[in-house]
């Protein structure tokens, strides 16, 4: 479950357990927060939902913040923490293809999973579509995927070592970014609610 040390912080054989409850109590906050909720996804590419945004924001500088503390603390070491090699090509052309998914499909594949549990259709029929194109990518990899996939290799880097700055001002710089990035999005919801109905408002459930 991580680099957590000495090793009595985390038997490893509760790591399958550990995985297990993590995994449950994401999928009930997904759902309720409403991400199980196409409209609201795909508000966030249309400006009348900011929901998307502020939790994705809020769910890396969690995770920054805190991986910062706890290695200052000693709680862990965090250069045994694994990422993969930044291959920069791929990454854009995929990041492409996924939003646009995101756009059409209304989903994300975490999300599909927790709408698909909850008895949702088109989250059932998103997941269909999701494992036709991880088995299309498999099967075709050798022959067209191979050569695209190692392109723009940069080695194992971070944000922050690829700019060649200090962590420490790199995640102050995003918090600032973050920020920056709620209040640019609130007024552009806000916009939209005044353009729209109460009734799609209720609707959209913004």
């Amino acid at each position: 479950m991580g680099p957590l040390y000495p090793q009595e912080l985390l038997n490893p054989e509760y790591n399958l357990l550990i995985g297990a409850l993590i995994g449950i109590g994401f999928g009930f906050l997904l759902e309720a927060s409403g991400f199980t909720n196409t409209r609201k996804l795909a508000g966030v590419f249309y400006g009348y939902d900011a929901t998307v945004i502020k939790v994705f924001f809020t769910a890396a500088l969690t995770a920054l913040i805190g991986l910062f503390f706890m290695h200052y603390l000693g709680w862990i070491d965090i250069t045994l923490t694994f990422y993969p090699k930044t291959f920069w090509i791929p990454t854009l052309i995929g990041g492409a293809i996924m939003g646009l998914g995101f756009v059409i499909g209304g989903f994300c594949p975490g999300t599909s999973l927790s709408a698909a549990a909850s008895g949702k259709v088109d989250a059932m029929a998103f997941i269909v579509g999701v494992m036709l194109g991880i088995f299309g990518f498999i099967f075709t990899y050798d022959t067209l995927w191979e050569s695209l996939r190692k392109s723009g290799n940069m080695g194992k880097v971070n944000i922050a070592q690829w700019i060649g700055i200090k962590e420490g001002l790199f995640i102050f710089l995003f918090t600032v970014i973050a920020i920056a990035t709620f209040w640019i999005f609130q007024k552009w919801q806000d916009s939209w609610k005044q353009k729209m109905s109460e009734e799609d408002i209720n609707d959209l459930g913004i």
